[in-house]
């Protein structure tokens, strides 16, 4: 706590040695929806006199210093009627503003000038937002709105194969991707094994996702941030929304607790087509049902407090032979407190669980596994002036890991109970961030993040000779595990391993003119966690590991440069290229075993990834026809070379393609209102087919054929393409009446285009030849959803 306290200490001493001595004002508030009081997120406020201004924050609060005088002042959101009005500032103000939902006008077409040039002097690079109402008029498999399958729109993000779960960014691993909701993590992000996400987009207020140039308030992990906001509730009027789908139906309540200070929020969502198995004699089952809560009060002017929370449960049934569940569970109780017009603060305690149960009842047995936090997050936020702008806190994350828990199901099963060993880990961070107008120019975003992670103690740790838990054999050209010489035991108040990273952030922008600019971003970060997976996406059944004595945390550095344009107000052109290199990947030896592993450092290998490449994005955001042109061009490669010189590495020490590496990747996106009544959507993907490994020859073993593989990753699926489309109907609304309801109608793959999952090899048993055999999850599948609002 004295380290935590000097480091507050310094950046409360450092803002007031940067204050100017001219006499200033700050002008702060709030910024909210009319109709719900729901804060806004990134409402720009624009002091036109100056062409500057800022953005609200994650809880809508806003705060700008300002020289004396008479200022004419512009609030602009997306979606929103522009709110003009003359202030005098000749003392502290607090002014909180309201916004009305509005159709577009003229005078909004003229504001967003002023709104884009703002967006080209910000210097941050490689973010990307999207709004719930794009997402949601985007056609989807089964008509089901997906967040994670939109962002998988963007460039530079790919999924990791279709109906899989996860998402992949810059040639990332699905587990260097850190998911919050409303600042919990999120393990898995996926129901009924990819075909869902977890988010309900009824609940969801703000979607970001950071691709690079990641502010130092974020950490653990080293591909991407997605960071998701959940709605506050309406403290107006008592509100109700839903929709009902041809799998799954989800309904939303929201009201107020206590009229204009207080309100609650209750969403859920379940899938019922395992209600219709039955009526075809299949005994399997496979659902999902989810529920989101939140709770907002404002105590005072100056202290909000909410208590939100997320809890939801996968169920899949084969007949009486195999059970299973999986499922996430988040609690954060936050509190907003103002200092004053300048200094924001918020207070986070954290709970997140992901856990997993698997029962095969044909073997008796059950096994469960899990990870479990508990995180409390200090954050500040100081706004000096209308150039500097500090952010700094700090974090601290209490770990379990529970790898694995075998237990009989009933006595006479003859399996003695196996419980792996449990972890433990200690995850603490301190970080400074400035936002700084140098000059009408140039901004710089910069930031430093001092990051450490105890292992602790666990009741059993192995001991290697030399240290070393896998060995070569040189003669069969292969890795083995090690034998250990014994074992300790090692008490969890005692640090096994620690580990302490700086982590330096910093992204410029330079305005060439009026209408663009060039940017540019170096971050290094740190990744503590593993995920214990040889497949190309996640499953329900991986199991995160911790960093300790044989598995070292993963270390990134990426730069990034831009180019960024607005066209005539209406087109947005964003060129970016990256490079990345990530030290202490970890890498599996050829048949390992990582379920139920209770010494995985025997299988392991520490290697290093590295990606780059080109991302073209233009965007029309004016006018009935909107959307998007999104393309990737790029590389993710990993390399394992061997430990001494006749150790032979991962594919002899060469450079290969990691699973989720797509040279091309294009995206076109587009969306068109023909009236009040009727709009249309459309989808368009083509990908690089994902690396597999194919056997390239056989040979015969006592009468056996016994295929032999060529290196890893060496070949490629076929090429991924698909069109979707979807049409929107809005009934006219009848006078007086609350009630309003659109029909969606879509085609997921129109033309039913057979994309390969993946493609296995075998005999034909009539002809004795060797086949390929394609899976395809999809072909064509249309859609149709009612949903409603009260």
């Amino acid at each position: 706590m004295k380290f935590y306290n000097s480091i507050l200490c310094f950046a409360f001493c450092f803002c007031s040695l940067i204050i100017s001595a001219q006499e200033k004002f700050t002008l702060s508030g709030n910024i909210s929806e009319q109709e719900s009081n729901e804060t806004l997120i990134g409402v720009n406020i624009i002091i036109t006199e100056f062409e500057t201004g800022t953005i609200t924050n994650e809880y809508g609060f806003y705060s700008i210093t300002l020289p004396e005088g008479i200022y004419n002042i512009q609030i602009s959101y997306l979606g929103f009627s522009t709110l003009e009005q003359s202030i005098q500032l000749n003392e502290n103000k607090t002014l909180n503003f309201q916004l009305t939902e509005s159709t577009e006008s003229l005078d909004e077409v003229v504001i967003k000038t002023d709104v884009e040039k703002l967006n080209i002097k910000n210097p941050q690079m490689s973010v990307n937002a999207l709004s719930i109402n794009t997402i949601k008029q985007m056609p989807v498999v089964l008509g089901e709105v997906d967040v994670i399958k939109s962002i998988t729109l963007l460039p530079g993000v790919t999924n990791a194969g279709e109906n899989s779960s996860g998402f992949n960014v810059r040639g990332g691993a699905v587990d260097q991707n850190l998911i919050l909701l409303d600042e919990a993590t999120i393990f898995n992000s996926s129901h009924l094994f990819g075909l869902f996400s977890v988010f309900n987009p009824d609940a969801i207020k703000d979607i970001k996702l950071y691709k690079g140039g990641i502010p130092a308030k974020y950490g653990g992990r080293v591909s991407s941030v997605l960071d998701i906001y959940q709605k506050e509730g309406n403290s107006n009027t008592f509100k109700m929304n839903g929709g009902i789908g041809l799998i799954s139906s989800r309904l939303l309540v929201e009201g107020p607790i206590k009229q204009d200070n207080g309100a609650f929020l209750f969403g859920g969502r379940s899938s019922y087509a395992h209600l219709f198995l039955p009526l075809f004699d299949i005994d399997n089952v496979a659902y999902f049902y989810d529920l989101n809560t939140k709770l907002s009060y404002r105590l005072n002017d100056r202290n909000n407090i909410y208590l939100s929370g997320y809890f939801g449960r996968d169920v899949f049934e084969i007949g009486d032979t195999f059970e299973n569940t999986y499922g996430n569970t988040v609690l954060n109780f936050r509190w907003n407190h103002l200092f004053s017009g300048k200094l924001f603060s918020n207070l986070s305690l954290i709970y997140s669980d992901y856990d997993y149960d698997l029962k095969l009842n044909f073997v008796e047995f059950d096994w469960t596994s899990g990870i479990r936090n508990f995180n409390l997050k200090y954050d500040f936020k100081y706004y000096i002036n209308d150039k500097l702008k500090l952010e700094f806190g700090l974090n601290s994350i209490y770990y379990k890991f529970n790898p694995g828990d075998i237990k009989p199901t009933t006595e006479s099963s003859g399996i003695n109970p196996f419980k792996l060993i449990d972890k433990y880990a200690f995850e603490n961070a301190v970080y400074l961030d400035a936002e700084h107008k140098i000059s009408n120019k140039l901004s710089v975003y910069y930031g430093l993040r001092f990051s450490s992670f105890l292992r602790l103690g666990q009741d059993e740790l192995n001991i290697y000779d030399n240290d070393n838990p896998i060995v070569f054999n040189e003669d069969l050209q292969i890795y083995q595990k090690a034998e250990p010489i014994g074992t300790e035991s090692i008490s969890r108040s005692n640090v096994i391993k620690d580990f302490f990273n700086i982590e330096p952030r910093i992204s410029l922008a330079y305005q060439l003119n009026e209408t663009s600019s060039i940017k540019a971003s170096y971050n290094r970060m740190s990744q503590y966690l593993h995920l214990l997976s040889n497949t190309s996406s996640p499953t329900p059944l991986d199991v995160w590991a911790p960093s300790g004595k044989y598995i070292k945390p993963q270390l990134l550095d990426q730069v990034a440069l831009g180019y960024f344009k607005n066209i005539n107000n209406i087109y947005a052109l964003e060129v970016e290229g990256f490079y990345k290199t990530i030290k202490n990947r970890i890498d599996y030896v050829d048949g390992a075993d990582l379920i139920a592993n209770n010494a995985i450092e025997q299988v392991i290998l520490n290697g290093e990834a590295r990606a780059y490449g080109f991302e073209f994005l233009l965007r029309k955001n004016e006018g009935n026809f909107q959307g998007w042109v999104a393309y990737t061009l790029s590389k993710s490669e990993q390399q394992t070379a061997g430990r001494t010189p006749t150790e032979t590495g991962i594919n002899y020490g060469q450079w290969y393609n990691t699973a989720y590496d797509k040279t091309h990747d294009l995206s076109v996106t587009g969306n068109y209102k023909l009236n009040d009544r009727w709009s249309f959507s459309t989808n368009f993907l083509l990908q690089t087919g994902q690396p597999t490994t194919y056997p390239n020859a056989q040979y015969e073993y006592n009468g056996i054929s016994i295929p032999s593989f060529e290196l890893r990753n060496a070949n490629r699926l076929p090429l991924y393409h698909r069109l979707d489309i979807s049409a929107n109907y809005t009934p006219k609304p009848k006078k007086d009446r609350r009630w309003k309801n659109n029909w969606v109608f879509g085609i997921y793959n129109v033309y039913n285009r057979k994309n390969a999952a993946s493609i296995t090899f075998r005999e034909n048993r009539t002809t004795g030849n060797n086949e390929a055999i394609r899976l395809t999850i999809f072909g064509i599948v249309p859609a149709v959803s009612y949903n409603f609002k009260f």
